[in-house]
C-alpha cells in the first residue's frame, strides 16, 4: 500500500487568506485646502487721541456735561468754565469719538498749558498693534482681512493697517498694525490676538494622530494588502486636527492610511484594517 503524504499549506501563502492581526482604524488619503493663517497677538490702543482743553489761562470748572466712556459727536459742548472776570465759555470737543479719560471737575482749575480736561478717542478707532517674527512679516500686506479675538469683547473684525518698514535687531521681530471694525466698546491697553487669512494651500492631507515622528524622519503608516507600510512625508500647515501633506512625499492620494498611528505597529505586521467610517 502506497501512502501520499500532503504537507500543510500556510495561510500566508494562500492569497485567499488575510493575515491575522490586530484591528486598525484606516482612512483614505484625500485632497482638501487649509488656509495660511499668520497670527498677531498684540495690545488694543487707539488709533488717535485728541486732548481737550480750554484755550486760556485761569478758568474755573463750573459744569461737567461729559464723563468718561461717553460717546460725544464733533462740536460737542463737554465742560463750562467761569472767567475770572465772570461769565463763561464752553470746552468743546474737535473731533467725534469716545472720551476715554477726564481730569474735569467742578470748582477745580483749567488752564491751556496744563493736563487736559478731557481725552477722545477720535471716531472711536482702534488698533491692535502687536510684534511678528521676520518670516510672517513678509506674508502680510495692506488691507488683508483679520478675526481678532479681544478679552472681554469676543470676536470684532478687523484690516492689517500699517506694516513696520524696520525689525528690532535683538527679537526680529516687526511691528503690525490692525485696525479694528467694531461698535463695541473696547478697553483701552486690553489683550486681543488677530488671525489674518494670507493665502491657502490645497493637496493631501491626513489626521494629526496618523503623523509619527521619529530617528526615521516624520512617517505615516499605511496598509497595504492586509500589511504595515512605512511612508515617508513633509508635513505643512495644520487646521481642524489635519495636516497638510506637501509635494515629494511618498503618501499620495487613495492611500489606506492607519489613523492613529503608533510605535507598536512595525513595517510588515498583518493588520486588520476597519474603516473610520464603520467606527462608533
Amino acid at each position: 500500500m502506497i501512502c501520499l503524504l500532503s504537507s500543510p499549506t500556510l495561510a500566508a501563502d494562500d492569497p485567499e487568506v488575510a493575515p491575522k492581526g490586530a484591528a486598525v482604524t484606516v482612512l483614505k488619503a484625500a485632497k482638501s485646502c487649509f488656509a495660511n493663517i499668520v497670527e498677531v497677538s498684540g495690545t488694543i490702543i487707539p488709533r488717535e487721541e485728541t486732548q481737550v482743553r480750554p484755550e486760556r489761562m485761569g478758568l474755573k470748572v463750573s459744569e461737567v456735561l461729559a464723563d468718561a466712556g461717553d460717546t460725544v459727536t464733533a462740536g460737542q459742548v463737554l465742560a463750562r468754565l467761569t472767567l475770572p472776570e465772570g461769565g463763561t465759555v464752553t470746552v468743546q470737543t474737535p473731533v467725534a469719538g469716545l472720551v476715554s479719560a477726564t481730569t474735569a471737575a467742578v470748582g477745580a482749575m483749567a488752564s491751556g498749558k496744563g493736563e487736559a480736561l478731557f481725552s477722545v478717542i477720535a471716531r472711536s478707532e482702534f488698533d491692535l498693534v502687536g510684534l511678528v517674527p521676520t518670516r510672517d512679516i513678509a506674508k502680510l500686506a495692506v488691507n488683508q482681512t483679520a478675526r481678532i479675538k479681544v478679552i472681554g469683547a469676543g470676536d470684532v473684525d478687523g484690516k492689517v493697517r500699517r506694516l513696520s518698514t524696520t525689525v528690532q535687531p535683538d527679537s526680529q521681530l516687526a511691528q503690525a498694525f490692525i485696525g479694528i471694525t467694531t461698535n463695541r466698546r473696547l478697553l483701552v491697553n486690553s489683550s486681543g490676538r488677530a488671525l489674518i487669512t494670507t493665502g491657502q494651500s490645497c493637496g493631501l492631507s491626513v489626521p494629526l494622530t496618523a503623523i509619527l515622528y521619529g530617528s526615521a524622519g516624520t512617517v505615516v503608516q499605511v496598509v497595504r494588502r492586509a500589511r504595515v507600510e512605512t511612508r515617508r512625508v513633509e508635513t505643512g500647515l495644520m487646521s481642524g486636527g489635519q495636516v497638510e501633506i506637501r509635494e515629494g512625499s511618498q503618501l499620495v492620494e487613495g492611500d489606506i492610511v492607519v489613523a492613529r498611528a503608533g510605535a507598536l505597529l512595525r513595517e510588515g505586521d498583518p493588520v486588520r484594517p476597519v474603516t473610520a467610517a464603520g467606527v462608533k
